[in-house]
Formats: structure tokens, C-alpha cells, sequence
């Protein structure tokens, strides 16, 4: 029988299994960035709708940009053992797909401090993404959010972490 390799510990459970805030203070300041994606797939008639300014609850884009902004600088107020940050970026991009008839959302975190900022592009691009399906509801129900994940990493020890070209699922590769 083979043996597995060993399995890198949880940062946020202590040696007695329980959640923990981990401590940060003495890491090294360096410049962090993260970028991350996601997807909000929907009917045609709905993005042509975005796309034109038709929808009569006004600029979609703007709506959910400012949400996704507003979302990454309230993220440790949501998810309960991430630093509160001092973050110097945030940038929101939509991509509109027609073929595929969807939006990709992107965006981008950046800070001088001593933790990563992945959570909050991740909750930046998921808050854009429920803000944009909020204001087309009405319209098309049945809308769809997915593939939200984290692209790109740089700063601290760990360097620049990339996602794996195509993949959609948890792999990545250090580079």
C-alpha cells in the first residue's frame, strides 16, 4: 500500500481542532494582489437587455461593480476568521460573452499588509455576481452563477499561485 502524502494543515484550526484566527503580526509586509472570476449565465433576451440599458432598473454594470467594491472592503464582517484589511485596489470587470450568453465577472484586490487578499476578490466577484442577478430577476428567474474561483495570487512567502489554465476545478499550480 502506498503512502499518501502528508496533507497541509488547516490555517485556521488550532493543534485542538478548533476555528482560529491566525495570527499574522509576524509575517512580512509585502504587496498582495488577487484576482478571481465568476459567471452569471442568463437568458439571451436578458443580456441583450443589459448590454442595450434597456433595463428599467438602470445601469446593471454600475449596480453591481459598486456592490462587488463595496463587498470585498466588508469581507471580514462576512466570513468570520479573515483579517479586517486595509485594502489600497479593488477593481470590478464585466466581459460579456454573447455566444455563451453570460458575464464574466473579474476582479482584482490588492494591499501592502500581511495576509493574502483571495477572500476578498472572491467575495467581490460573488456579491458583483448576486447584485447583477438582483437587478435582472425580475426578468429572467432562472438565471445561473457559477465558476467562481481564484486566478491569480502573488505576495507573501507563497509568490505568484496560478489557476490552471481552463481548469474550473480546485487544482492549481505554484509557479
Amino acid at each position: 500500500m502506498d503512502k499518501l502524502a502528508p496533507q497541509p494543515a488547516f490555517s485556521h484550526v488550532n493543534s485542538r481542532g478548533e476555528a482560529n484566527m491566525v495570527d499574522v503580526s509576524s509575517k512580512v509586509v509585502t504587496v498582495r494582489e488577487a484576482c478571481a472570476e465568476g459567471y452569471v449565465q442568463m437568458q439571451a433576451s436578458t443580456l441583450k437587455m443589459i448590454i442595450s440599458g434597456h433595463h428599467h432598473k438602470g445601469d446593471v454594470f454600475s449596480v453591481a461593480r459598486i456592490a462587488g467594491i463595496q463587498a470585498a472592503k466588508q469581507t471580514s464582517q462576512l466570513i468570520p476568521l479573515c483579517h479586517p484589511l486595509m485594502l489600497s485596489k479593488v477593481a470590478i470587470d464585466f466581459e460579456v460573452q454573447v455566444q455563451q450568453n453570460r458575464v464574466r465577472i473579474h476582479s482584482l484586490c490588492k494591499l501592502s499588509g500581511q495576509t493574502g487578499v483571495e477572500m476578498e476578490a472572491l467575495t467581490a466577484v460573488s456579491v458583483a455576481a448576486l447584485a447583477l442577478f438582483d437587478m435582472c430577476k425580475a426578468v429572467d428567474p432562472a438565471m445561473c452563477l457559477s465558476g467562481i474561483r481564484v486566478l491569480e495570487k502573488q505576495g507573501g512567502k507563497t509568490g505568484l499561485w496560478q489557476a490552471n489554465s481552463g481548469s474550473t476545478g480546485t487544482a492549481g499550480a505554484l509557479s
